[in-house]
């Protein structure tokens, strides 16, 4: 789930040289193009189909950025420097960090039944909460029934227009799901489930009698400086300079949608934050360099296990990988009407990427996006 960088001194340049070059007759010697990587993979995400692309990758020593395409559709506008977006499933990656943060401070236990925090809340149609675990929740190990299918304002433009102000309550949500059976007996196999996130967040302001908002707002946001990160609860605008973002609903008319404006409600602790890519590589860099969470937790998180279909191996809210060039990087996409993100970091939390665009893109839109994330972490765009 995107304009060039800082080059304001160096078009100057370019344009004084073109100048002398032309009184002189010598255009043909002009300087040729410096190599810059990342814009170039910025640039086949944007050729992929969608409105607009940013990315910002960190290594040693580096710090770089690039942007393609508009911030509006149908104009020429160009893409926000580190504007802000929905960053999707992005957000159970934050979530999984504060129930962890409680199982090292004693509080919770990933071991704990859903029943023991809840009381009757997954229970009928063959769910039980008295099988599920924290554990499960986190791992997608749960068999509860996936809840996005029901939600009219994420699946149809009609659906969109007609509900995209509407309040959900976590129960509300969860109720949705326990109108079906669960998918498998938990813990014997693995389906992705934002309800598993729903019902993460309900657990921690039952431990912490605090929200979830409150929590990821005290534990990771503010002592991490993330200025630009929020729980927009349901408020439906997204603050501060951002693109406008586009879907088809996954039909073939050719027609998208304007979706920008959404109450997220019914994403808390699944999909609900708003970021920048800059402050979702603080996030990853903080929390593969120790600073979230203990190494007994920052290890519980990394365990992973097989996730059939997903391309990758998933612990607790994270994913892991395969770098192309050896070795494996944690981190996870998102995705939420429009706005389609990939964000990832090496194990020592040395080097992130983070890439977003605004529209749905092609078939290959992913591909490239995570080809990008690749050769950051690498050490490819923009080094040197």
């Amino acid at each position: 789930m995107r304009i060039s960088r800082r080059r304001g001194k160096a078009a100057l340049v370019g344009l004084a040289a073109l100048v002398v070059a032309a009184s002189t007759g010598l255009t043909a010697a002009a300087s040729p193009r410096q190599a810059d990587p990342l814009q170039d993979q910025v640039d086949a995400v944007h050729a992929t189909g969608v409105v607009g692309v940013s990315a910002e990758v960190t290594g040693p020593g580096t710090h770089d950025s690039a942007r393609a395409g508009t911030s509006v559709a149908g104009t020429g506008l160009p893409m926000p420097r580190d504007g802000r977006f929905r960053i999707g499933s992005a957000t159970k990656t934050f979530t999984a960090v504060v129930v962890l943060q409680l199982v090292g401070e004693g509080r919770l236990s990933l071991d704990d039944t859903v029943e023991r925090w809840l009381p009757g809340v997954v229970q009928g149609n063959g769910n039980d909460g008295r099988a599920v675990t924290v554990r499960d929740l986190l791992q997608h190990t749960s068999g509860i029934h996936e809840v996005v299918p029901d939600i009219p304002s994420l699946t149809g433009a009609d659906g969109y227009r007609a509900e995209r102000f509407r309040s959900y309550t976590p129960e509300e949500v969860v109720g949705l799901a326990m109108r079906y059976p669960p998918g498998f007996t938990p813990g014997e196999d693995w389906s992705y489930s934002n309800t598993n996130y729903t019902l993460a967040a309900m657990i921690v302001e039952e431990v912490t009698g605090h929200s979830w908002e409150r929590e990821v707002g005290d534990r990771i946001i503010r002592p991490l400086g993330l200025r630009d990160t929020s729980t927009p609860g349901t408020f439906p605008l997204i603050p501060g300079p951002h693109a406008r973002s586009y879907t088809g609903f996954g039909t073939d008319t050719g027609t998208d949608t304007d979706v920008t404006v959404l109450n997220a409600s019914m994403a808390v602790g699944a999909g609900a934050l708003i970021s920048t890519a800059h402050d979702l590589n603080r996030f990853y860099t903080a929390l593969f360099s120790g600073d979230l969470l203990a190494p007994a937790q920052l290890a519980a998180m990394t365990d992973t296990v097989d996730a059939p279909g997903l391309g990758a191996r998933y612990g607790l809210g994270i994913g892991e990988i395969p770098l192309s060039c050896g070795g494996s990087y944690y981190g996870h996409p998102g995705e939420l009407l429009g706005y389609r993100t990939w964000a990832g970091a090496t194990p020592d939390g040395s080097r992130s990427a983070v890439v977003y665009v605004t529209s749905d893109g092609g078939e290959d839109t992913q591909e490239a996006m995570s080809a990008l994330v690749d050769q950051a972490l690498c050490g490819t765009p923009g080094d040197g």
